[in-house]
C-alpha cells in the first residue's frame, strides 16, 4: 500500500467521523486547522533563518582553521606481519 493510499484512507476516515458535527463546529474546526497550518509554516521559516549566523566567535576564520589543524593528532601505528 502506497503512502498516498494510506493518507487518502485516513482522510476519508476523518471525514466520516466529522459528518455528525454541526456546521458551526465544522467551521470552527476549519479555522483551527488553518491556524495550525499557518503556525507550522511560520515555524519552518523561522527555523530555516535561525540556521544562519549561529556561530559566534571573536576569532577570525583563519585563526579557527589554524586552531583546528593544530589540534589534530595522528596515532597511526603500523602492524607487523
Amino acid at each position: 500500500m502506497k503512502a498516498t493510499d494510506i493518507n487518502t484512507t485516513l482522510i476519508d476516515g476523518y471525514l466520516r467521523l466529522l459528518d455528525n458535527l454541526s456546521a458551526n463546529n465544522k467551521l470552527d474546526l476549519i479555522s483551527k486547522l488553518t491556524l495550525s497550518v499557518k503556525a507550522d509554516m511560520s515555524d519552518k521559516k523561522k527555523s530555516f533563518y535561525k540556521a544562519f549566523g549561529a556561530w559566534d566567535s571573536k576569532q577570525s576564520a583563519d585563526e579557527i582553521i589554524a586552531e583546528i589543524r593544530n589540534s589534530r593528532t595522528f596515532n597511526r601505528k603500523t602492524e607487523k606481519f
